[in-house]
């Protein structure tokens, strides 16, 4: 087929021809958007789910979403950052949507008291005026200057949210990876939106994270259950994983075969992106339509070669040694969620030794605790790809264990 027209789109975060299954999701942003609109209180959203299944592509569709109700957007791909470099990101993001929402030329007096607020939590930065936001508008003395991270974003996002509300508009703060955000961080976003809910401004966050974002919301502010919702977004059901593959194909003139279709399927296991991974080399190598279920046979071993050195290749290069090993492990024990002490007996070890290491794991974002004792792997399939590129005897760990019952 010609590249050049090749419809699928394996790259992280790029939003496919076709985006299906998430019908749900959107459907309640709209909502939230509405209420928020008209005055009404709505809980804001915390998307979470495993690597690959398109969170980043669902918060993009709702920034898309967000502009066409003429709201304004911030986005934010949170990393772990300190709280001065946490500040400097948002009161940047916070002035650009102020002049989008009020150009200064307009400016009213709440404007104006707007513009003089992020001064104050801009200039809190640092006060010997290293980095500032190069505008000549005063500081707002007694707001947003208090020195904490969560007294001042809520000072912020108040002022923000009520220019908006002047102007009948909205502001959606949307921020992604969430699970980089420090636990301060968090709970300072937390508690600016509970505000801005209290006051029923036209202003929300919604992030997307890993599974252990509702976790450690929780952990942030008790109150988070009942201001977030936290849908969870997983692999495509059969219907919407064949209509990922053939629509996006059939919108350039092509067909798949129906047993290439289940072959596909079946491999990917409906993932949106192995859905696409697997599309995109199946048409590289296809040479007319009807697309069959050879084709994709062939195409399999690229497919599996590009996850390998790219989608798994690169979290696994980020490991130590003993962090592989863990990793090793637990693909062993298989593809669920697997007990600490469990992992430590394929290992040879104590499970309090291994304490650190799991947590390490979990802090990098390759695990994740489905439950109390248990980790799990964020990657879908994670597991199979530690088998094929970590040979058993490769680690260090299970080496010494090895040895250990020859010498038995």
């Amino acid at each position: 087929m010609d590249s050049i027209l090749n419809p699928y789109t394996p790259n992280a975060g790029a939003s496919p021809d076709i985006i299906v299954g998430r019908e749900e999701q959107t459907k309640a942003f709209e909502t939230l958007l509405r209420r928020l609109t008209r005055g009404k209180t709505h809980q804001s959203m915390i998307i979470t789910g495993l690597r690959g299944v398109g969170k980043t592509v669902l918060l993009n569709e709702f920034g898309d979403i967000a502009r066409t109700e003429h709201w304004e957007v911030l986005e934010f791909e949170a990393r772990k950052h300190d709280d001065t470099r946490f500040r400097q990101a948002m009161a940047s993001l916070l002035k650009a949507a102020l002049l989008r929402l009020s150009p200064r030329a307009k400016w009213t007096d709440r404007a104006r008291r707007a513009a003089a607020v992020v001064t104050s939590f801009a200039l809190s930065v640092d006060q010997q005026g290293t980095w500032s936001l190069a505008w000549d508008v005063e500081a707002q003395e007694g707001i947003a200057d208090h020195g904490d991270l969560g007294l001042d974003l809520t000072d912020v996002l108040v002022a923000l949210g009520e220019i908006a509300q002047e102007r009948e508009r909205g502001v959606a703060v949307l921020i992604d990876e969430v699970q980089f955000l420090s636990a301060r961080q968090l709970e300072a976003l937390i508690q600016a939106v509970h505000k801005t809910v209290q006051r029923k401004l036209p202003i929300t966050f919604v992030g997307a994270g890993l599974p252990q974002i509702a976790e450690l919301a929780g952990d942030a502010k008790s109150y988070a259950e009942r201001l977030f919702q936290f849908p969870k977004i997983d692999s495509l059901s059969d219907n919407d994983a064949r209509k990922a593959l053939i629509e996006p194909a059939a919108a350039e003139g092509v067909d798949f075969e129906p047993d290439a279709v289940d072959l596909a399927v079946e491999i990917t296991r409906g993932y949106p992106y192995f859905l696409q991974e697997l599309g995109y080399q199946v048409w590289e190598i296809a040479d007319r339509s009807p697309i069959t279920r050879d084709d994709v046979l062939i195409a399999r071993e690229g497919y599996e070669a590009k996850l390998d050195s790219s989608f798994f290749r690169v979290r696994l290069d980020r490991a130590t040694p003993l962090q592989t090993a863990y990793m090793r492990a637990m693909a062993e024990l298989g593809p669920d969620a697997q007990k600490a002490s469990e992992v430590a007996r394929v290992m040879g070890r104590e499970s309090t030794q291994l304490g650190p290491t799991r947590a390490e794991l979990i802090d990098m974002g390759l695990l994740y605790t489905p439950e109390h004792g248990y980790a799990a792997f964020t990657v879908p399939d994670f597991d199979k790809f530690m088998l094929r590129a970590v040979p058993r005897l490769e680690v260090p760990e299970l080496q010494k264990r090895s040895r250990r019952k020859s010498t038995d």
